[in-house]
């Protein structure tokens, strides 16, 4: 249980100094949250909790697969923010 609330503190903490970098240098805080952190702390936990070479090429495989669709979002939110769609829409329409 420890090594859960560690795992989700250390992955929270990231998450929160990216938005609240964001807040002052939203380009900063762009590149920190783009940085694949979590993809990364993924694979850390997963080797630790199971050393498998043929689990984690297939993790990291899949992880890869499945961040392309995801790319078109961040064209979109953006471009409807900025023709004035407010922002849970936007990310509603970036997100389907």
């Amino acid at each position: 249980m420890l090594y859960l609330v560690l795992k989700a503190a250390l992955s929270g903490i990231l998450i929160a100094i990216a938005s609240t970098v964001a807040k002052r240098y939203p380009g900063v805080g762009a590149l920190v949250a783009s940085l694949p952190l979590v993809s990364v702390l993924g694979m850390i936990w997963l080797w630790v909790e199971k050393p498998d070479p043929q689990n984690m090429a297939a993790h990291a495989g899949a992880t890869f697969w499945y961040v392309i669709p995801s790319l078109p979002m961040f064209l979109l939110i953006p471009a409807l923010l900025r023709h004035g769609v407010g922002f849970w829409y936007a990310l509603l329409a970036g997100c389907a």
